[in-house]
């Protein structure tokens, strides 16, 4: 889902460490309870059992797991929301929670109860596995005596391949950047490092200036990009995205870094400040809609792109996963059935035998 844009490309992301996904972030959703007495404010009551657990394997995600903001964000959120349901039945303790409650939660959130609408396959299948995490979890620091969740399935999903745009394509929306205004040669190299290199926005909106590396110190012609769980990779740079980068470090990024504070950000917004990830799908769309692009294009659209690209030219899937950044090779799989269609396509419309 495209988030609502905001700003006008000079919004702030966390500082490292940690990499945030490429879904927009959300505000936290962190149950609180309040107590009233007579002649007092009314103030935050003391954290129920459940709560407490959430927060500790909140705690220990973020600082043991070395997991990004967001992700941690997300974790609580999803907690949160499990264990209201929980104590909506009535169960107040982790060592309370039953197999039936697991199971029941997937139920109550694709159809929830009161007849609103129910999240997507993938939405539920995400807060399960939040929920199966915190129960290993439980399991493993003796909260509770088993893990409950361990053979709770997520519901199936419909296999949706990544959506690839052409080369022609590709380059109508980086030509749409063109100029020598210095948002201008930002939005350029933004757009040319995405697609040089595959990487992901919260990657690239992380980088710093020192992740650009050449032999001669001038010249980048790698990038040190943190994945997901701070996994580290060198993504080599092509001569396109490199004089892109040349061009705004030397015209644009001066321009821009003195109207905020300073900071090693490579991307800045036009306040001198860290770009976001939001001002990234900002600066896509209206590159697309100057291009004429009607497809609904996002900083993944590149990364689709950069990978279909490699595979149609005879790269190694192997080669591809670790460009990507991809812990499975499965993930990037996905894409040979992209261009296994292609070539289908291709037979069936030039082969004399094909129909």
């Amino acid at each position: 889902m495209e988030p609502r844009p905001v700003g006008s490309g000079d919004g702030s992301v966390s500082q490292r460490p940690g990499v945030s996904d490429d879904t927009p972030p959300e505000s936290s959703n962190t149950p609180s309870t309040t107590t009233q007495t007579r002649g007092a404010a009314t103030r935050p009551a003391a954290p129920t059992a459940l709560e407490r657990a959430v927060e500790r394997y909140v705690r220990h995600v973020a600082l043991e797991r070395g997991r990004s903001p967001h992700t941690v964000s997300a974790y609580r959120r999803d907690l949160g929301r499990y264990t209201d349901f929980l104590a909506r039945l009535g169960v107040d303790e982790p060592a309370a929670i039953a197999e039936k409650h697991v199971s029941a939660f997937v139920v109550e959130v694709r159809e929830p109860a009161d007849g609103t609408q129910g999240v997507s396959a993938s939405s539920a299948a995400r807060m399960l596995s939040s929920v199966r995490g915190w129960h290993r979890f439980l399991a493993e620091e003796g909260l509770a005596l088993r893990d409950v969740a361990a053979e709770q399935r997520p519901p199936k999903q419909p296999k949706r391949l990544p959506k690839a745009i052409t080369i022609d394509e590709v380059e109508r929306l980086l030509d749409a950047c063109a100029g020598d205004e210095p948002l201008q040669l930002r939005d350029r190299a933004l757009l040319e490092l995405l697609y040089a290199t595959g990487a992901r926005v919260s990657e690239v909106v992380d980088l710093n200036v020192d992740d650009l590396l050449g032999d001669d110190g001038h010249t980048a012609e790698q990038v040190r990009l943190f994945g997901k769980g701070r996994k580290q990779r060198i993504v080599p740079l092509g001569r396109f995205a490199r004089e892109a980068l040349d061009a705004y470090l030397v015209r644009a990024r001066p321009v821009l870094s003195p109207r905020g504070r300073s900071t090693p950000a490579l991307f800045l917004g036009a306040r001198g400040a860290r770009l976001s990830r939001q001002s990234v799908w900002l600066v896509i769309r209206d590159a697309a809609a100057r291009a004429s692009l009607t497809a609904a294009l996002s900083p993944h659209t590149l990364r689709h792109s950069f990978a279909t690209r490699l595979l149609e030219g005879g790269a190694d899937v192997r080669v591809v996963q670790e460009l990507l950044g991809h812990a499975s090779v499965a993930t990037t799989q996905l894409y040979t059935l992209v261009t296994a269609d292609a070539v289908r396509e291709a037979w069936a419309t030039a082969h004399p035998r094909a129909r």
